[in-house]
């Protein structure tokens, strides 16, 4: 699938999404390399804004451990984790 250009801003988030954590990247990069770009802008911002955490947070979040004050945050949380365990 081509994806399109990133545009400076996409650039930014693509750049945050790089954690020092493999269980982060599990998730995080293939999102990232398939889906973020396609995804509307609603999505991107929301993916924008879970980069905003700090990794042992996301951490929690991705194992189930804890759940973001933010709704739309903790459903895209679901859906990367759905879709990555889905390939």
């Amino acid at each position: 699938m081509n994806n399109p250009e990133p545009t400076n801003e996409q650039r930014r988030v693509i750049y945050q999404a790089r954690r020092g954590l493999k269980e982060l990247d599990f998730y995080i990069d293939p999102y990232v390399k398939t889906q973020y770009l396609t995804a509307d802008a609603d999505e991107q911002a929301t993916f924008a804004k879970l980069l905003t955490y700090e990794d042992p947070d996301l951490l929690n979040y991705f194992t189930n451990q804890d759940r973001p004050e933010d709704d739309a945050v903790m459903g895209l949380v679901n859906k990367i984790k759905s879709w990555r365990h889905a390939l």
